[in-house]
């Protein structure tokens, strides 16, 4: 199975604007995200996706491998598609720019989810920490007995009325892709959910398309906002 990974890198971010060339110990965060994707070994090729000239070129001169796409896209996901035409591969994996504590682990999980051919979309979820459970931007996930996701959420879900629930999971930012769902996903208009809840994987559920959801012990920490910013550079710092 040849896997390749994009990471989509908009410099222009609504939460937190010109994050990805924020540094962290002399090092821009769209960097700490692609080196951190190289670890894998199970991915043939690492491509940074970018619509900025400025992320380009500091990708550039740091050696990490990148490519120019178009402005209009509207989700990481339409930026995946367009690599998806110009480069082959089985699966492609979508590294969210803003996960600088992706692990090779993650991928692994992933990539195991993605060798059942009949398999269109992936991801990856990872049990809730306490602190998180209803923090909005930590997306959380409740998934069928087989593994299928049933809805991705920044509210708190389950909602647990008698008091009751024993845990909840965290979705991490990254997902895996067959070119047919890719290819299927840019013909759909935004859906409803995906703009009320700003998850651009919620196009594919309220269109039929199955995510099927790998779980990890490995947490991760997505730079969304301020505090984000600070808690992972803090990590990464020591690392």
């Amino acid at each position: 199975m040849k896997a390749i990974a994009v990471i989509p890198a908009r410099l222009e971010s609504t939460r937190l604007p010109r994050k990805m060339l924020r540094e962290i110990a002399g090092k821009p965060l769209a960097g700490w995200v692609y080196e951190a994707v190289c670890r894998s070994p199970l991915l043939s090729d690492v491509i940074l996706a970018t619509d900025s000239k400025e992320i380009l070129d500091t990708c550039r001169r740091h050696g990490w491998k990148a490519q120019m796409t178009y402005s209009t896209h509207r989700s990481g996901a339409e930026r995946v598609h367009e690599v998806s035409n110009s480069i082959a591969a089985d699966v492609y994996v979508n590294v969210q720019g803003d996960e600088p504590m992706v692990r090779p682990e993650h991928i692994a999980a992933l990539l195991d989810v993605m060798k059942d051919p009949a398999i269109l979309v992936g991801t990856v979820k990872t049990p809730c920490p306490q602190e998180e459970i209803h923090n909005p931007n930590a997306v959380k996930v409740v998934t069928a007995a087989d593994g299928r996701a049933l809805y991705f959420s920044r509210a708190t879900i389950p909602f647990d009325r008698d008091k009751s629930a024993s845990q909840y999971f965290k979705h991490l930012g990254i997902y895996a892709y067959r070119k047919a769902a890719l290819d299927r996903f840019v013909t759909l208009p935004e859906s409803t959910l995906e703009k009320t809840e700003r998850l651009e994987q919620l196009r594919f559920l309220e269109n039929g398309v199955p995510i099927f959801v790998a779980e990890t012990p490995y947490d991760s920490i997505g730079v969304d906002v301020e505090d984000d910013f600070r808690r992972v550079a803090e990590i990464l710092r020591k690392s």
